[in-house]
């Protein structure tokens, strides 16, 4: 008889002042899992009431910091920036020192910074606290596009819903992409998402007075067609260097990887569409063949067309 799994223990550290949906995230997705994979305990300092920043609710918490010593993953939820406290640092380097798996959420990533965890790794959280990260830990490699970054025993997600898209990262790298799947679609929300947080960022949106409103409207509206970088730089009227520069400075990206993820996000759109053909899909978004676009949707989703269908439609 084979064996079963043992149960893998998530352990969500509440720090004050704790942000609430940050906290749930991680709660729904471990604590409702349903199928005995997990046993999640949410913790803080000394058990008690924490505080958090959504005026009026504060949290009932039954759980001590020794929540922490045999978890196999800690989870850290965004907290109201500035220095977490001591006992918490100790308590998170302790875990990570016996191989325990650290995890943040959003500003999370401040605390998992102030333990050193993450000196000399890539890092991310909320892009508006993106700059202070890099500026307060210099020896952390803030990529402020990253909706989540995973170095192996940290990984560190950026704001808000982010967290929820490394949770189920999280549940497919224990559990499979199966696994995973079947999580977003009892939660009814994607699996993936294309891009990064630049698309969120609202200096990188081009608005009517920003100076690639023309380049990127043209594009969205011409995604069936073949474009190359020479024809978003006439739409601008611009060089190609000066237009890879522009996407640089507003999305973080160059104009290439923007049009991919462009056509990326309308290949799903159209995919929870069940009667379109995965050959239609790819020749609406100009991505030309189904080869083409299970090549650049398993690049970037670890997915097929055909899965994402089939847990996003009905």
């Amino acid at each position: 008889m084979r064996k079963k799994p043992a149960t893998h223990r998530v352990a969500v550290l509440a720090l004050p002042t704790v942000v609430a949906f940050d906290l749930t995230i991680a709660t729904q997705v471990f604590g409702h899992e349903g199928h005995g994979r997990y046993a999640m305990t949410v913790c803080a300092l000394d058990g008690g009431s924490v505080t958090t920043t959504t005026d009026g609710l504060e949290l009932s918490v039954a759980a001590a910091l020794d929540a922490l010593d045999d978890a196999d993953t800690v989870i850290v939820p965004g907290f109201r920036r500035g220095p977490a406290p001591p006992r918490a640092l100790d308590a998170l380097r302790l875990a990570h020192r016996r191989g325990a798996r650290i995890a943040s959420i959003c500003t999370g990533a401040f605390a998992l910074a102030q333990a050193g965890l993450l000196d000399g790794r890539r890092a991310t959280t909320h892009w508006a606290h993106a700059d202070a990260l890099a500026d307060e830990h210099p020896l952390v490699f803030v990529d402020a596009n990253a909706l989540y970054v995973d170095e192996g025993e940290v990984i560190t997600s950026a704001g808000l819903a982010a967290g929820l898209d490394m949770c189920l990262y999280l549940v497919g790298r224990d559990h499979g992409q199966a696994a995973a799947i079947q999580r977003a679609r009892h939660m009814v929300t994607p699996l993936h998402r294309a891009g990064g947080q630049a698309q969120f960022i609202p200096i990188g949106v081009a608005g009517e007075d920003d100076e690639l409103a023309t380049v990127t409207a043209w594009a969205s509206s011409n995604l069936h067609r073949p474009i190359t970088v020479a024809d978003l730089a006439r739409q601008g009227v611009m060089s190609s260097r000066t237009l890879h520069r522009a996407f640089q400075s507003r999305f973080r990206m160059s104009p290439r990887a923007w049009l991919i993820q462009q056509r990326l996000r309308a290949a799903c759109t159209l995919l929870e569409n069940g009667g379109i053909t995965i050959d239609e899909v790819a020749r609406r978004t100009g991505l030309g063949t189904a080869t083409n676009l299970r090549a650049h949707f398993q690049r970037a989703f670890a997915t097929t067309p055909t899965a994402y269908r089939r847990a996003f439609t009905q």
